[in-house]
C-alpha cells in the first residue's frame, strides 16, 4: 500500500488549526488527520535567533531525525509568530474558519496572545478548542511546566513499571503524551456530536496526569478500599499466572495462560497434564499464589526448546503466546503485510518510507495517509493564506519581510 488517494475519512469535511508542538498536541493532530480532516498546522518562523518551526522536527533515533514524518503526515505547514499581534491575528483569522483548534501550550498562554475561548467562541461559537497541558487549566498545580513523563509519575505509572528492585523505568515510548492526545482527539469527536445537535463548540481539557490515571484499572479503589499499594513487578503480572515472558533456546515467548482451561491446555503442551489438577496451580488463585514457582517450573520447560517450537506448541493447543517483536520482525511478519498495518509511503527524500497504518480501521470511511509531512516550514502558507484568508502574494511578500510568516 501506498498513500490514500481520494480522501474517504469520516472527518473529511473538518478543518482542524494545530497549533501544539513537540507530542502531545501534534499526535492528537496526527490522530484527526489520519481520520480525514484538514489539519492547518501552524508553526514558528525561521529568524536569526532560531531555526523555527515544530522541534519534531528534530526528533528520533537512528542516524536520521524521522518522528516528524509520522506526527506531522496529513497535514499542513504554514507559519506565523504567534508572540506578535500581526501573527496573532492570522491564527485569530484561520481559527476563525476551523471547526476544532488543538493547543498543548502552558495554560495561559492562549490568554496573553489575545485567544482565549471566550474570544475565539465569540467569533466562532462552533469551535472546539482541545487544550493538552501536564496539570488541566485550573487548578493549583495548573501553572506549572508538565511534560509526559511528569504526567506519567503523577498519574502512577511510573511508580509500577520497572523491577521491584531499581527504580522506576520509563516504557520506552512518550505514552504520558500520546495518551492525553488520545483523549484530546476523543473529547473532540464527542463535541463535534453535541456541536450536530445543538450547534455549540465547547472547551476539551486534556491533562496528561489525568489521561494516564485513565488507565490505571483499580490502583485507586484498592488502596481507598484495602490499603493495598501496587508495586513494580518486572515482566510479571502479580496474582495473575502462567503470564510472563518465557526464555526458549534461541529467543523469548510472552505466554498468556492464567484462565484454568487454557492452564490445562498449557500442561498438555508441555506433557505434563497433571499439573492442570495439582493444589499448587488447580485454580487462579493457587497459582497467583505460587506464581514464582511455577513461572520458573514452565522456563525450565521452554529453555529446552526453540522458540519456533514452543510458538507451534502454543498455536497448536490455542495457547495465547506472542513473540516479543522488533521493527525487523514487523516488516517480516506476514499478517503485518496482510492487513497493511506498516504501509509504504512515496517520499521525496526517502523514496520509500516505511510506517505505521493509521488506525482504526473503518470499513465505510477509511481512515489513511494522503500526504507526507511537510518537508519545510510553511511550505504551504500561499495557498492556505490566499484560499482562507484571500491574502495577496504582496501582502504575504510584506508579512514575511516582517518576520510574521
Amino acid at each position: 500500500m501506498t498513500l490514500s488517494g481520494e480522501n474517504r475519512g469520516p472527518l473529511k469535511d473538518i478543518r482542524v488549526v494545530e497549533m501544539g508542538q513537540l507530542i502531545a498536541g501534534p499526535f492528537c493532530g496526527q490522530l484527526l488527520g489520519d481520520m480525514g480532516a484538514d489539519v492547518i498546522k501552524i508553526e514558528p518562523p525561521s529568524t536569526s535567533k532560531s531555526k523555527g518551526g515544530d522541534p519534531m522536527r528534530d526528533w528520533g533515533r537512528g542516524d536520521y531525525p524521522l518522528w516528524w514524518e509520522v506526527v506531522g503526515r496529513n497535514k499542513k505547514s504554514v507559519t506565523a509568530n504567534l508572540r506578535e499581534p500581526e501573527g496573532q491575528d492570522l491564527a485569530r483569522r484561520l481559527i476563525g474558519k476551523a471547526d476544532i483548534l488543538i493547543e498543548n501550550f502552558r495554560p495561559g498562554t492562549l490568554e496573553r496572545w489575545g485567544l482565549a475561548p471566550e474570544k475565539l467562541h465569540a467569533e466562532n461559537p462552533r469551535l472546539i478548542i482541545v487544550r493538552v497541558s501536564g496539570y488541566g487549566q485550573t487548578g493549583p498545580y495548573s501553572n506549572r511546566a508538565g511534560f509526559g513523563g511528569i504526567g506519567e509519575a503523577m498519574g502512577g505509572w511510573r511508580n509500577i513499571v520497572g523491577d521491584p528492585d531499581r527504580p522506576p523505568s520509563r516504557m520506552g515510548v512518550s505514552i504520558g503524551d500520546s495518551l492525553a492526545a488520545t483523549y484530546g482527539c476523543m473529547g473532540a469527536l464527542a463535541a463535534l456530536h453535541h456541536r450536530d445537535r445543538t450547534g455549540e463548540g465547547q472547551v476539551v481539557d486534556s491533562a496528561l496526569y489525568e489521561a494516564v490515571l485513565q488507565v490505571m484499572e483499580s490502583l485507586v479503589p484498592e488502596y481507598a478500599a484495602s490499603g493495598y499499594i501496587r508495586r513494580r513487578s518486572g515482566s510479571k503480572l502479580p496474582g495473575i499466572a502462567p503470564s510472563n515472558v518465557y526464555r526458549c533456546k534461541d529467543g523469548e515467548l510472552l505466554i498468556g495462560a492464567n484462565q484454568d482451561s487454557v492452564f490445562a491446555r498449557l500442561c498438555k503442551a508441555m506433557g505434563k497434564p497433571e499439573l492442570a489438577s495439582d493444589p499448587r496451580y488447580v485454580d487462579h488463585i493457587a497459582r497467583g499464589r505460587n506464581q514464582d514457582e511455577l513461572d520458573a517450573l514452565i522456563e525450565a520447560w521452554t529453555s529446552t526448546k526453540s522458540l519456533a517450537e514452543v510458538e507451534d506448541l502454543m498455536i497448536r493447543h490455542a495457547i495465547p503466546a506472542g513473540r516479543v517483536y522488533t521493527p525487523k520482525d514487523m516488516l517480516e511478519d506476514p499478517h503485518f503485510a496482510a492487513r497493511e498495518a506498516i504501509i509504504e509511503v512515496p517520499h521525496p527524500r526517502w523514496g520509500k518510507l516505511k510506517m505505521q497504518n493509521a488506525f482504526p480501521r473503518l470499513s465505510r470511511t477509511p481512515t489513511g495517509v494522503r500526504r507526507v509531512a511537510p518537508q519545510k516550514i510553511g511550505q504551504d502558507n500561499a495557498e492556505v493564506y490566499s484560499e482562507l484568508l484571500g491574502i495577496e502574494a504582496e501582502e504575504l511578500a510584506g508579512l514575511r519581510h516582517r518576520g510574521i510568516v
